[in-house]
Protein backbone atom coordinates (compact mmCIF):
# COMPACT_ATOMS: atom_id res chain seq x y z
CA UNK A 1 0.00 0.00 0.00
CA UNK A 2 1.34 3.58 -0.92
CA UNK A 3 0.97 6.59 1.46
CA UNK A 4 -1.80 7.90 -0.34
CA UNK A 5 -5.16 7.79 0.52
CA UNK A 6 -6.85 4.73 2.34
CA UNK A 7 -10.97 4.67 2.58
CA UNK A 8 -12.36 2.61 4.45
CA UNK A 9 -16.04 0.91 3.95
CA UNK A 10 -17.84 -2.16 5.62
CA UNK A 11 -19.78 -3.48 3.16
CA UNK A 12 -19.42 -4.33 -0.37
CA UNK A 13 -22.28 -1.93 -1.74
CA UNK A 14 -21.20 0.73 0.26
CA UNK A 15 -17.21 0.41 -1.24
CA UNK A 16 -18.62 -0.01 -4.62
CA UNK A 17 -20.39 3.58 -3.95
CA UNK A 18 -17.34 4.77 -3.38
CA UNK A 19 -15.05 3.68 -6.03
CA UNK A 20 -17.46 5.28 -8.69
CA UNK A 21 -16.86 8.38 -7.37
CA UNK A 22 -13.13 8.40 -7.17
CA UNK A 23 -11.01 10.34 -9.76
CA UNK A 24 -7.59 9.14 -8.63
CA UNK A 25 -6.07 6.22 -8.84
CA UNK A 26 -3.87 6.37 -5.95
CA UNK A 27 -6.72 5.99 -3.71
CA UNK A 28 -7.11 2.16 -2.01
CA UNK A 29 -10.90 1.33 -1.26
CA UNK A 30 -11.02 -1.00 1.60
CA UNK A 31 -14.26 -3.44 2.73
CA UNK A 32 -13.73 -3.93 6.07
CA UNK A 33 -17.00 -6.17 7.10
CA UNK A 34 -19.75 -5.81 8.78
CA UNK A 35 -19.96 -4.71 12.98
CA UNK A 36 -17.34 -4.19 15.37
CA UNK A 37 -15.64 -7.15 15.70
CA UNK A 38 -14.50 -7.46 12.24
CA UNK A 39 -13.44 -3.61 12.43
CA UNK A 40 -11.64 -3.95 15.16
CA UNK A 41 -9.73 -7.16 13.31
CA UNK A 42 -9.64 -4.55 10.12
CA UNK A 43 -8.11 -1.67 12.70
CA UNK A 44 -5.41 -4.09 14.05
CA UNK A 45 -4.34 -4.90 10.78
CA UNK A 46 -4.00 -1.47 9.21
CA UNK A 47 -2.75 0.24 11.62
CA UNK A 48 0.77 -1.18 11.09
CA UNK A 49 0.05 -0.36 6.80
CA UNK A 50 1.66 2.59 5.08
CA UNK A 51 -1.33 5.43 4.12
CA UNK A 52 -1.06 9.20 4.51
CA UNK A 53 -4.92 9.52 5.55
CA UNK A 54 -7.71 7.45 6.25
CA UNK A 55 -11.53 8.10 5.83
CA UNK A 56 -14.12 5.85 7.15
CA UNK A 57 -17.21 6.01 4.44
CA UNK A 58 -20.58 4.20 4.60
CA UNK A 59 -24.21 4.53 5.80
CA UNK A 60 -25.40 4.58 9.15
CA UNK A 61 -28.69 5.66 11.18
CA UNK A 62 -29.58 9.25 12.13
CA UNK A 63 -30.46 9.74 15.76
CA UNK A 64 -33.08 12.69 14.49
CA UNK A 65 -35.87 13.10 12.79
CA UNK A 66 -33.76 16.24 11.05
CA UNK A 67 -31.73 14.26 9.24
CA UNK A 68 -32.69 12.92 5.89
CA UNK A 69 -32.38 9.69 3.84
CA UNK A 70 -28.83 10.76 1.51
CA UNK A 71 -27.93 13.41 3.69
CA UNK A 72 -24.05 13.19 4.90
CA UNK A 73 -22.76 13.14 8.51
CA UNK A 74 -19.09 14.46 8.93
CA UNK A 75 -17.74 13.34 12.09
CA UNK A 76 -16.30 15.98 14.71
CA UNK A 77 -15.79 13.02 17.17
CA UNK A 78 -16.39 9.60 16.94
CA UNK A 79 -15.52 7.30 20.04
CA UNK A 80 -12.64 8.59 21.86
CA UNK A 81 -10.69 10.38 17.95
CA UNK A 82 -11.68 13.90 17.43
CA UNK A 83 -11.89 15.23 13.52
CA UNK A 84 -10.46 18.18 13.85
CA UNK A 85 -10.98 19.43 9.83
CA UNK A 86 -14.36 17.86 10.05
CA UNK A 87 -15.61 21.74 9.32
CA UNK A 88 -13.14 21.90 6.07
CA UNK A 89 -14.42 18.56 4.75
CA UNK A 90 -18.08 19.42 5.45
CA UNK A 91 -17.82 22.84 3.59
CA UNK A 92 -16.10 21.17 0.78
CA UNK A 93 -19.24 18.32 0.47
CA UNK A 94 -21.73 21.35 0.78
CA UNK A 95 -20.06 23.06 -2.13
CA UNK A 96 -20.82 19.93 -4.30
CA UNK A 97 -23.62 20.49 -3.84
CA UNK A 98 -24.28 17.97 -0.80
CA UNK A 99 -26.60 17.86 2.36
CA UNK A 100 -24.00 17.84 5.39
CA UNK A 101 -24.31 17.85 8.85
CA UNK A 102 -21.45 18.18 11.53
CA UNK A 103 -21.59 16.52 14.80
CA UNK A 104 -20.20 13.35 16.82
CA UNK A 105 -20.95 10.11 16.02
CA UNK A 106 -21.14 7.12 17.75
CA UNK A 107 -20.31 3.36 17.52
CA UNK A 108 -22.21 0.55 18.86
CA UNK A 109 -22.45 -3.39 18.68
CA UNK A 110 -25.27 -4.13 17.73
CA UNK A 111 -28.99 -2.79 15.43
CA UNK A 112 -30.63 0.27 17.81
CA UNK A 113 -34.13 0.57 17.33
CA UNK A 114 -35.69 3.51 17.82
CA UNK A 115 -35.88 3.98 21.56
CA UNK A 116 -32.25 3.32 22.02
CA UNK A 117 -31.73 5.81 19.52
CA UNK A 118 -33.17 8.69 21.60
CA UNK A 119 -31.33 7.54 24.37
CA UNK A 120 -28.15 8.39 22.21
CA UNK A 121 -29.17 11.81 20.89
CA UNK A 122 -29.26 12.88 24.19
CA UNK A 123 -25.27 12.17 24.64
CA UNK A 124 -25.00 14.76 21.50
CA UNK A 125 -24.41 12.23 18.74
CA UNK A 126 -26.06 13.17 15.69
CA UNK A 127 -25.57 9.86 13.83
CA UNK A 128 -24.96 5.93 14.85
CA UNK A 129 -23.02 3.34 13.02
CA UNK A 130 -20.93 -0.31 13.89
CA UNK A 131 -17.57 0.65 12.85
CA UNK A 132 -16.59 3.89 12.29
CA UNK A 133 -14.52 4.52 16.04
CA UNK A 134 -12.52 1.54 15.78
CA UNK A 135 -11.43 2.34 12.55
CA UNK A 136 -10.84 5.77 13.21
CA UNK A 137 -8.89 4.56 16.32
CA UNK A 138 -6.53 2.76 13.42
CA UNK A 139 -5.01 6.24 12.27
CA UNK A 140 -2.47 6.77 15.17
CA UNK A 141 -1.95 10.66 14.79
CA UNK A 142 -2.79 10.48 10.54
CA UNK A 143 -5.34 12.47 9.63
CA UNK A 144 -8.51 10.99 10.17
CA UNK A 145 -12.07 11.91 8.53
CA UNK A 146 -15.36 10.11 8.95
CA UNK A 147 -18.45 10.67 6.47
CA UNK A 148 -21.55 8.82 7.07
CA UNK A 149 -24.60 8.64 4.34
CA UNK A 150 -27.86 8.27 6.58
CA UNK A 151 -30.15 5.39 5.37
CA UNK A 152 -32.76 5.85 8.25
CA UNK A 153 -33.96 8.08 10.83
CA UNK A 154 -35.63 7.64 14.00
CA UNK A 155 -39.44 7.97 11.64
CA UNK A 156 -37.92 4.56 10.15
CA UNK A 157 -35.47 2.79 11.72
CA UNK A 158 -34.46 -0.53 10.01
CA UNK A 159 -32.14 -3.66 9.77
CA UNK A 160 -29.61 -2.34 6.49
CA UNK A 161 -30.21 -1.00 3.45
CA UNK A 162 -33.58 -0.38 2.45
CA UNK A 163 -35.63 2.28 1.43
CA UNK A 164 -32.96 5.01 2.20
CA UNK A 165 -30.00 3.09 1.10
CA UNK A 166 -30.03 4.16 -2.47
CA UNK A 167 -30.25 7.91 -1.78
CA UNK A 168 -27.52 7.25 1.17
CA UNK A 169 -25.25 5.51 -1.84
CA UNK A 170 -25.54 8.28 -4.18
CA UNK A 171 -24.48 10.44 -1.89
CA UNK A 172 -21.40 8.42 -1.15
CA UNK A 173 -20.89 8.65 -4.83
CA UNK A 174 -20.72 12.34 -4.92
CA UNK A 175 -18.81 13.19 -1.56
CA UNK A 176 -15.60 10.71 -2.99
CA UNK A 177 -13.99 13.58 -5.54
CA UNK A 178 -14.49 16.03 -2.08
CA UNK A 179 -12.95 13.36 -0.06
CA UNK A 180 -10.05 13.34 -2.39
CA UNK A 181 -9.54 16.72 -2.51
CA UNK A 182 -9.50 16.74 1.56
CA UNK A 183 -6.87 14.17 1.44
CA UNK A 184 -4.86 16.28 -1.39
CA UNK A 185 -4.59 19.53 1.07
CA UNK A 186 -3.25 16.90 3.98
CA UNK A 187 0.18 18.25 5.15
CA UNK A 188 2.52 19.18 7.88
CA UNK A 189 2.85 22.68 7.91
CA UNK A 190 3.83 25.86 9.38
CA UNK A 191 1.63 28.78 9.99
CA UNK A 192 3.28 32.22 10.65
CA UNK A 193 0.90 34.30 12.82
CA UNK A 194 0.62 37.98 12.34
CA UNK A 195 0.74 40.00 15.37
CA UNK A 196 -0.92 42.16 16.52
CA UNK A 197 -4.29 40.97 15.23
CA UNK A 198 -8.18 40.36 15.68
CA UNK A 199 -10.03 42.59 18.05
CA UNK A 200 -8.58 46.69 18.97
CA UNK A 201 -9.62 48.68 21.27
CA UNK A 202 -12.54 50.42 19.14
CA UNK A 203 -14.03 46.69 18.67
CA UNK A 204 -13.63 45.91 22.32
CA UNK A 205 -15.50 48.96 23.41
CA UNK A 206 -18.46 48.35 21.47
CA UNK A 207 -18.65 45.02 21.96
CA UNK A 208 -18.82 45.68 25.91
CA UNK A 209 -21.01 48.47 25.64
CA UNK A 210 -24.02 46.21 24.15
CA UNK A 211 -22.80 43.32 26.35
CA UNK A 212 -23.53 45.81 29.21
CA UNK A 213 -26.51 47.40 28.15
CA UNK A 214 -28.05 43.98 27.58
CA UNK A 215 -26.55 43.01 31.57
CA UNK A 216 -28.15 46.07 32.79
CA UNK A 217 -31.57 46.49 30.88
CA UNK A 218 -32.18 43.32 29.75
CA UNK A 219 -33.24 42.23 25.77
CA UNK A 220 -34.24 43.81 23.53
CA UNK A 221 -31.25 46.06 22.77
CA UNK A 222 -31.15 47.88 19.47
CA UNK A 223 -28.57 48.33 17.36
CA UNK A 224 -28.20 50.62 14.08
CA UNK A 225 -26.39 48.76 11.67
CA UNK A 226 -23.86 46.01 12.93
CA UNK A 227 -22.06 47.11 16.11
CA UNK A 228 -19.02 45.86 14.36
CA UNK A 229 -18.50 44.18 10.70
CA UNK A 230 -18.43 40.75 11.52
CA UNK A 231 -20.79 38.22 10.84
CA UNK A 232 -19.56 35.94 14.23
CA UNK A 233 -19.62 38.92 16.27
CA UNK A 234 -23.33 40.17 15.49
CA UNK A 235 -24.65 36.68 15.10
CA UNK A 236 -23.86 36.15 18.69
CA UNK A 237 -24.87 39.37 19.99
CA UNK A 238 -28.53 38.87 18.03
CA UNK A 239 -28.32 35.12 19.78
CA UNK A 240 -28.28 37.05 22.97
CA UNK A 241 -30.97 39.88 22.80
CA UNK A 242 -29.54 42.67 20.45
CA UNK A 243 -31.85 43.83 17.57
CA UNK A 244 -29.67 44.98 14.56
CA UNK A 245 -31.91 47.75 12.67
CA UNK A 246 -30.94 49.59 9.31
CA UNK A 247 -32.79 52.35 10.36
CA UNK A 248 -34.22 54.32 13.42
CA UNK A 249 -37.74 54.06 12.02
CA UNK A 250 -37.26 50.34 13.32
CA UNK A 251 -36.99 51.43 16.50
CA UNK A 252 -39.72 51.55 18.80
CA UNK A 253 -40.10 54.63 20.58
CA UNK A 254 -38.28 55.22 23.65
CA UNK A 255 -36.59 52.04 23.38
CA UNK A 256 -32.82 51.89 23.76
CA UNK A 257 -30.31 52.10 20.76
CA UNK A 258 -26.82 51.57 20.62
CA UNK A 259 -24.66 53.55 17.68
CA UNK A 260 -22.40 51.34 16.24
CA UNK A 261 -18.73 51.52 16.39
CA UNK A 262 -18.83 53.17 12.30
CA UNK A 263 -20.61 56.74 13.70
CA UNK A 264 -23.47 58.46 12.73
CA UNK A 265 -24.31 61.92 11.10
CA UNK A 266 -25.71 64.52 13.37
CA UNK A 267 -28.60 64.27 11.18
CA UNK A 268 -29.34 60.49 12.81
CA UNK A 269 -28.58 62.07 16.19
CA UNK A 270 -31.53 64.63 15.61
CA UNK A 271 -33.70 61.78 14.74
CA UNK A 272 -32.96 59.87 17.89
CA UNK A 273 -33.57 63.00 20.16
CA UNK A 274 -36.59 63.58 18.11
CA UNK A 275 -38.18 60.01 18.87
CA UNK A 276 -37.64 60.39 22.73
CA UNK A 277 -34.39 57.41 22.09
CA UNK A 278 -32.36 56.26 24.69
CA UNK A 279 -28.79 56.60 22.86
CA UNK A 280 -25.84 54.86 23.90
CA UNK A 281 -22.75 55.59 21.38
CA UNK A 282 -20.69 53.22 20.30
CA UNK A 283 -18.88 55.28 17.61
CA UNK A 284 -14.97 54.50 18.21
CA UNK A 285 -13.22 57.08 19.63
CA UNK A 286 -10.73 57.63 16.53
CA UNK A 287 -13.93 58.17 14.47
CA UNK A 288 -15.63 60.81 16.44
CA UNK A 289 -11.83 62.49 16.10
CA UNK A 290 -12.26 62.56 12.52
CA UNK A 291 -15.89 63.81 12.59
CA UNK A 292 -14.48 66.68 14.93
CA UNK A 293 -11.86 67.88 12.24
CA UNK A 294 -14.51 67.77 9.67
CA UNK A 295 -16.67 69.86 12.23
CA UNK A 296 -13.20 72.21 12.75
CA UNK A 297 -12.18 72.56 9.00
CA UNK A 298 -15.91 73.28 7.58
CA UNK A 299 -16.33 75.91 10.52
CA UNK A 300 -12.88 77.60 9.61
CA UNK A 301 -14.14 77.85 5.58
CA UNK A 302 -12.34 74.79 4.33
CA UNK A 303 -13.81 72.31 1.44
CA UNK A 304 -12.88 68.34 2.60
CA UNK A 305 -12.05 66.12 1.00
CA UNK A 306 -12.61 62.84 2.64
CA UNK A 307 -10.30 59.68 1.60
CA UNK A 308 -12.34 57.08 1.65
CA UNK A 309 -14.87 54.32 0.13
CA UNK A 310 -18.87 55.38 -0.87
CA UNK A 311 -21.15 53.61 1.37
CA UNK A 312 -19.22 52.75 3.50
CA UNK A 313 -21.39 53.53 7.27
CA UNK A 314 -18.28 55.62 8.39
CA UNK A 315 -17.75 57.19 5.42
CA UNK A 316 -21.46 58.01 5.55
CA UNK A 317 -21.16 59.79 9.15
CA UNK A 318 -18.46 61.51 8.42
CA UNK A 319 -19.84 63.30 5.49
CA UNK A 320 -22.99 63.78 7.53
CA UNK A 321 -21.21 66.90 9.79
CA UNK A 322 -20.76 69.14 6.74
CA UNK A 323 -22.43 67.27 4.07
CA UNK A 324 -22.22 71.79 2.05
CA UNK A 325 -18.68 71.67 2.77
CA UNK A 326 -17.25 67.63 1.85
CA UNK A 327 -16.68 65.90 -1.01
CA UNK A 328 -15.44 62.10 -1.07
CA UNK A 329 -12.05 61.18 -3.62
CA UNK A 330 -11.62 57.50 -3.36
CA UNK A 331 -8.89 57.74 -6.20
CA UNK A 332 -6.33 59.78 -7.64
CA UNK A 333 -8.35 60.35 -10.73
CA UNK A 334 -10.91 61.72 -8.38
CA UNK A 335 -8.56 64.71 -7.15
CA UNK A 336 -7.94 65.21 -10.98
CA UNK A 337 -11.47 66.04 -11.29
CA UNK A 338 -12.19 68.27 -8.46
CA UNK A 339 -12.92 71.82 -8.92
CA UNK A 340 -9.79 74.27 -7.71
CA UNK A 341 -9.98 75.37 -4.18
CA UNK A 342 -8.65 78.41 -2.11
CA UNK A 343 -9.11 76.84 1.41
CA UNK A 344 -9.08 72.56 1.10
CA UNK A 345 -8.12 70.30 3.57
CA UNK A 346 -8.26 66.20 3.68
CA UNK A 347 -9.47 63.83 5.95
CA UNK A 348 -9.55 59.96 5.79
CA UNK A 349 -11.86 56.80 6.75
CA UNK A 350 -10.07 55.44 9.17
CA UNK A 351 -9.67 51.84 8.08
CA UNK A 352 -8.19 52.24 4.67
CA UNK A 353 -5.15 50.90 3.35
CA UNK A 354 -1.87 53.25 4.38
CA UNK A 355 -0.87 52.41 0.71
CA UNK A 356 -3.83 53.51 -0.82
CA UNK A 357 -4.48 56.56 1.67
CA UNK A 358 -0.88 57.75 1.01
CA UNK A 359 -1.24 57.74 -2.96
CA UNK A 360 -4.77 59.84 -2.99
CA UNK A 361 -2.88 62.11 -0.16
CA UNK A 362 -0.27 62.16 -2.53
CA UNK A 363 -2.56 63.48 -5.46
CA UNK A 364 -4.24 65.78 -3.49
CA UNK A 365 -0.64 67.57 -1.64
CA UNK A 366 0.19 67.39 -6.06
CA UNK A 367 -2.76 69.04 -7.22
CA UNK A 368 -3.16 71.82 -4.08
CA UNK A 369 -0.06 72.40 -2.48
CA UNK A 370 -1.26 74.60 0.03
CA UNK A 371 -4.03 71.80 1.25
CA UNK A 372 -4.51 71.10 5.14
CA UNK A 373 -3.60 67.84 6.81
CA UNK A 374 -5.25 66.30 9.39
CA UNK A 375 -3.86 67.35 12.78
CA UNK A 376 -2.66 63.67 13.53
CA UNK A 377 -3.28 60.30 11.55
CA UNK A 378 -6.56 59.57 10.92
CA UNK A 379 -5.93 55.99 9.55
CA UNK A 380 -6.60 54.31 13.63
CA UNK A 381 -3.81 52.75 15.02
CA UNK A 382 -5.03 49.19 15.27
CA UNK A 383 -5.66 49.33 11.00
CA UNK A 384 -1.57 50.44 10.04
CA UNK A 385 -0.35 47.82 12.83
CA UNK A 386 -2.16 45.02 11.56
CA UNK A 387 -1.16 45.60 7.58
CA UNK A 388 2.38 46.01 8.93
CA UNK A 389 2.15 42.88 10.49
CA UNK A 390 0.57 41.32 7.85
CA UNK A 391 3.06 42.58 5.43
CA UNK A 392 5.87 40.61 7.74
CA UNK A 393 3.97 37.26 7.54
CA UNK A 394 3.47 38.00 3.69
CA UNK A 395 6.99 37.76 3.07
CA UNK A 396 7.49 33.93 4.19
CA UNK A 397 4.23 32.59 3.31
CA UNK A 398 2.63 30.91 0.13
CA UNK A 399 -0.80 31.78 1.26
CA UNK A 400 -2.56 34.24 3.86
CA UNK A 401 -5.66 33.63 5.47
CA UNK A 402 -7.06 36.92 6.83
CA UNK A 403 -10.40 35.98 9.86
CA UNK A 404 -12.88 38.82 8.60
CA UNK A 405 -16.20 39.45 7.26
CA UNK A 406 -16.64 40.75 3.37
CA UNK A 407 -17.89 44.05 4.78
CA UNK A 408 -15.46 44.67 6.87
CA UNK A 409 -12.75 47.19 5.67
CA UNK A 410 -10.03 47.06 7.47
CA UNK A 411 -10.25 42.97 6.77
CA UNK A 412 -10.20 43.36 3.05
CA UNK A 413 -7.19 45.99 3.09
CA UNK A 414 -5.33 43.28 4.81
CA UNK A 415 -5.84 40.50 1.98
CA UNK A 416 -4.86 43.70 -0.81
CA UNK A 417 -1.65 44.32 1.51
CA UNK A 418 -0.59 40.67 0.94
CA UNK A 419 -1.46 40.67 -2.70
CA UNK A 420 0.47 44.07 -3.38
CA UNK A 421 3.35 42.17 -1.87
CA UNK A 422 2.65 39.40 -4.46
CA UNK A 423 1.18 36.45 -1.62
CA UNK A 424 -2.24 35.11 -2.42
CA UNK A 425 -4.46 35.91 0.34
CA UNK A 426 -8.00 34.88 1.26
CA UNK A 427 -10.74 36.30 3.64
CA UNK A 428 -12.91 33.72 5.39
CA UNK A 429 -15.54 34.48 8.15
CA UNK A 430 -14.08 30.92 9.56
CA UNK A 431 -12.45 27.60 9.11
CA UNK A 432 -15.60 26.42 7.00
CA UNK A 433 -14.84 28.68 4.35
CA UNK A 434 -11.14 27.60 3.37
CA UNK A 435 -11.56 25.72 -0.06
CA UNK A 436 -9.01 22.86 -0.27
CA UNK A 437 -8.03 23.24 -3.00
CA UNK A 438 -6.22 26.68 -1.83
CA UNK A 439 -4.40 24.23 0.50
CA UNK A 440 -3.02 21.52 -1.89
CA UNK A 441 0.84 22.00 -2.17
CA UNK A 442 1.20 25.05 0.59
CA UNK A 443 3.06 24.19 3.36
CA UNK A 444 3.78 27.59 4.81
CA UNK A 445 0.66 30.21 5.92
CA UNK A 446 0.29 33.73 7.30
CA UNK A 447 -2.80 33.63 9.28
CA UNK A 448 -4.21 37.27 10.52
CA UNK A 449 -7.59 38.57 11.78
CA UNK A 450 -9.12 42.01 11.05
CA UNK A 451 -9.58 44.55 13.79
CA UNK A 452 -13.56 43.38 13.81
CA UNK A 453 -12.70 39.84 14.24
CA UNK A 454 -12.68 37.20 17.59
CA UNK A 455 -9.47 36.06 18.53
CA UNK A 456 -11.51 32.77 19.09
CA UNK A 457 -11.44 32.06 14.70
CA UNK A 458 -7.94 32.06 15.12
CA UNK A 459 -7.59 29.42 17.17
CA UNK A 460 -10.12 27.44 15.28
CA UNK A 461 -8.62 27.77 12.21
CA UNK A 462 -5.11 26.79 13.70
CA UNK A 463 -7.15 23.70 14.81
CA UNK A 464 -9.03 22.63 11.64
CA UNK A 465 -5.32 23.18 9.79
CA UNK A 466 -3.90 20.34 12.48
CA UNK A 467 -6.35 18.40 11.33
CA UNK A 468 -4.76 17.68 7.81
CA UNK A 469 -1.65 17.24 9.62
CA UNK A 470 1.27 18.57 12.04
CA UNK A 471 1.25 22.58 12.03
CA UNK A 472 3.84 24.27 13.41
CA UNK A 473 2.88 27.60 14.83
CA UNK A 474 4.91 30.99 15.11
CA UNK A 475 4.58 34.30 15.82
CA UNK A 476 5.80 37.96 14.19
CA UNK A 477 5.37 40.48 16.70
CA UNK A 478 5.81 43.58 14.83
CA UNK A 479 4.50 46.00 18.10
CA UNK A 480 2.32 45.83 20.96
CA UNK A 481 -0.88 47.36 21.88
CA UNK A 482 -1.45 48.55 25.54
CA UNK A 483 -4.48 51.57 24.55
CA UNK A 484 -7.86 50.77 25.84
CA UNK A 485 -10.98 53.07 25.58
CA UNK A 486 -13.02 54.06 28.15
CA UNK A 487 -17.16 53.15 28.30
CA UNK A 488 -20.19 55.57 28.02
CA UNK A 489 -21.50 56.89 31.38
CA UNK A 490 -24.80 54.85 30.22
CA UNK A 491 -22.99 51.74 30.69
CA UNK A 492 -20.56 52.36 33.64
CA UNK A 493 -22.12 51.49 36.49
Amino acid sequence: MTDGLLICTPLGFEARAVRRGLTSSDTTVLRTGYGTVRAGRVAQEISHRRYGQLVVMGVGGALSTDLKPGDLVVGTRVGDIDCPSAALLAAELRRAGLTVHLGPIVTVDHLVRKAERAELAETGAILVDMESAPLAGAAGGRPVAVVRAVSDNPDRPVAGIVSGGLAALRSLRKAAPAVERWASACASRDVLLAGPRSFCAGVERAIEIVERALEQQGAPVYVRKEIVHNKRVVTDLAGRGAVFVDELAQVPDEATVVFSAHGVSPAVRAEAAGRGLSVIDGTCPLVSKVHAEARRFAADGYTVALIGHAGHEEVEGTLGEAPDSMVLVQTAEDVAALESRDKIAYLMQTTLSVDEAADVAGALRSRFPQVRAPGSDDICYATTNRQASVRAVAADSELVLVAGSANSSNSVRLVEVCERAGTPARLIDGASDIELSWLAGVTRIGLTAGASAPPAVVSEIISALSGLGPVSVSERVTTTESIRFGLPKEVRH
